[in-house]
C-alpha cells in the first residue's frame, strides 16, 4: 500500500472516506492512500467492554453495532466533515482517532485519544507497528497511541483500533434555560458543572443560533438557549434534575426535554448542523478557559461580524466570520493570545488555507517535539506532507 511511495520517495495523501479532506493546509502529493477498503468489525466483546475494527470501518456501523448491545462511544465522536463540504456521516472509526475528534461529553470523560486502546499502524518507512493492547494499563515507555491520535495522518497510517465503549444511559434529560446573555450562559455552564450531580453536556446557543436547530422544541422559543445535560439511570436523573433545578433556580426556571429530543439535540451539535457549509464564511474553532469564552468572542468582534455557539462550558468556541482573505486570522490569534487558548481554522478556501496557519502555531519546546516525532515516524516527510504545518 505505502511501499511503492516510500521506495520513489513521493508524497502521499493518506484518507479515510474523505470527509475531511478541506481541512488543513491544502498538499502537494503524487497520489493519495484510502483506508475505506479496510473496514469490518473484528474483535467485540460487550461484558469487557472493547471493541478491535479496521480503520476504514464507517462509524456508523461501530455506532449501530454498539447500539444494538445498548453501548456508546462515550466521547460522542463529532462529525464536522459537513460543516467544510463533506458528506454527512461518512467518516471512518481511524478517522475519528487520527483527527482526535470529540464531542460534547468530552469535559467528563475525555477526548477520544483517551479511549484509545490500541493501534496498529504503518509508519512512513513502510514499516508496521503495534501500541497499546486491550485494557486501559498496557502501556509501558511511549505512549505511541496517544501520539498518533490527533495528528492528522502526518505520522502513521492506521491500519486498525482498538478502544473502549461504555453503557449507553438509561434515561438523558436536558435542562434548558432561555434568554440568557453569553456571558451569564457560560456562568451557568460552570456553576452546573461544579455541582455534585454529573452534568455530561454543557452548551450555550445565542438566539441567532439557536434559531437555526432542527429541533423543534427548542427553535420555537426564538431566545438564546443554555443546555445542560444528566444522564445515567432513570432514578438518578429525575433526583438529579429536580436537585440541579433547585441550585440554580437564581438563572431562571428551565424546560426539561426528554431523552428523544436530546438526543436529537445534541446530536445536531456533534454534526455542527448549526454551522452549515457556507462558502460565504470562514469557521474556526477556539478552546480556551472556559469563562474566557465570552472576553475571546467579545475581542473578535471588535474586528469582525461574528456567530459563535458555546460548549464544553464556554471552553469550546465554533466561530463564524465572513470570507476574507485570510479568515479574519490575525486579529483571531491576536484575541487567543490576550485571553489565552488555542485557535484552528477549519473552513476556507483553500488559497486562504495556504497562506495562514491553519493549525495553532506551536512553541519553540513543542515545535521541537513535533519535529522529533515526524523524524522518527516519517523521516521523508511522505505523509500528509504540509497538511498541519508548513514545514512538516
Amino acid at each position: 500500500m505505502l511501499a511503492p511511495f516510500v521506495e520513489k520517495q513521493l508524497p502521499v495523501e493518506i484518507l479515510g472516506s474523505g470527509s475531511k479532506t478541506k481541512i488543513g493546509r491544502p498538499m502537494q502529493t503524487a497520489g493519495a492512500i484510502t483506508t475505506a477498503s479496510m473496514h469490518g468489525i473484528w474483535m467485540y466483546e460487550p461484558t469487557e467492554l472493547v471493541m478491535s475494527a479496521h480503520a476504514g470501518t464507517p462509524l456508523a456501523q461501530i455506532e449501530a453495532e454498539l447500539a444494538a448491545n445498548n453501548q456508546m462511544l462515550a466521547f460522542e465522536p463529532s462529525d464536522i466533515g459537513p460543516a467544510c463540504g463533506g458528506r454527512r456521516g461518512t467518516q471512518t472509526i481511524g478517522s475519528v482517532f487520527a483527527t482526535n475528534s470529540s464531542g460534547s461529553r468530552r469535559i467528563t470523560v475525555g477526548a477520544a485519544r483517551d479511549h484509545l486502546l490500541g493501534i496498529e499502524a504503518v509508519s512512513g518507512r513502510a514499516e508496521l507497528f503495534r501500541s497499546g493492547g486491550r485494557v486501559m494499563k498496557n502501556v509501558t515507555g511511549v505512549d505511541l497511541c496517544r501520539g498518533v491520535s490527533g495528528s492528522w495522518g502526518t505520522l502513521a497510517v492506521l491500519t486498525e483500533v482498538t478502544f473502549k465503549v461504555l453503557p449507553a444511559p438509561e434515561k438523558t434529560v436536558t435542562l434548558v434555560y432561555r434568554g440568557l446573555p453569553d456571558d451569564i450562559g457560560v456562568e451557568l455552564m460552570c456553576a452546573a458543572m461544579r455541582l455534585p450531580y454529573e452534568v455530561s453536556g454543557t452548551a450555550h446557543l445565542p438566539q441567532s443560533i439557536a434559531a437555526r436547530l432542527e429541533t423543534a422544541v427548542l427553535a420555537e422559543h426564538g431566545e438564546s438557549i443554555t443546555a445542560l445535560r444528566l444522564e445515567n439511570f432513570e432514578k438518578s436523573v429525575d433526583y438529579r434534575s429536580n436537585a440541579m433545578r433547585a441550585a440554580l433556580k437564581v438563572y431562571g426556571e428551565p424546560i426539561m426535554i426528554g431523552s428523544t429530543a436530546s438526543f436529537e439535540f445534541w446530536g445536531e451539535l456533534r454534526r455542527l448542523s448549526v454551522l452549515p457549509y457556507n462558502e460565504q464564511t470562514c469557521l474556526w474553532r477556539i478552546s480556551t478557559a472556559p469563562l474566557k469564552g465570552p472576553k475571546v468572542v467579545a475581542a473578535i468582534r471588535r474586528h469582525m461580524p461574528v456567530e459563535v455557539y458555546y460548549d464544553w462550558s464556554g471552553g469550546l468556541i465554533w466561530v463564524e466570520v465572513p470570507a476574507s482573505a485570510d479568515a479574519g486570522a490575525s486579529d483571531i490569534r491576536r484575541a487567543v493570545a490576550v485571553h489565552g487558548g488555542h485557535a484552528t481554522l477549519i473552513r476556507a478556501a483553500a488559497s486562504v488555507r495556504s497562506s495562514v496557519e491553519v493549525f495553532q502555531p506551536q512553541s519553540p519546546l513543542a515545535e521541537r517535539i513535533i519535529r522529533g516525532l515526524k523524524t522518527t515516524f516519517d523521516p521523508l516527510r511522505l505523509l500528509n506532507p504540509g497538511r498541519m504545518y508548513a514545514n512538516h
